[in-house]
């Protein structure tokens, strides 16, 4: 991401990221996947939309903290500010 949120103001800073390593905000990215996700339905119904956007964002998460914590669970469960345990049981669910 190249902006993070400041949150004592609430407002986002620029991270100094080079322009060509610059990417629309996470959040900009998730509206247009849903967007095309309602497109590509054409009038059928969705379920468990909430679900399946978690379980899309929660394991390439998990996955991306556990390699900058080189698989050191209890550092990435400080990170994510989640419980050990907790972080143990969604990796599981996920596979990793």
């Amino acid at each position: 991401m190249t902006k993070a949120l400041d949150n004592q103001s609430g407002t986002c800073f620029d991270l100094n990221v080079a322009a060509e390593h610059k990417h629309a905000p996470l959040s900009e990215c998730v509206e247009t996947a849903l967007k095309d996700y309602f497109e590509q339905l054409d009038g059928h119904p969705a379920a468990n939309l909430y679900d399946m956007l978690l379980a899309e964002v929660e394991a390439p998460l998990f996955k991306a903290t556990l390699e900058h914590t080189n698989g050191n669970q209890s550092r990435a469960a400080e990170i994510l500010g989640l419980n050990r345990g907790t972080l143990r049981k969604k990796l599981k669910t996920y596979g990793l």
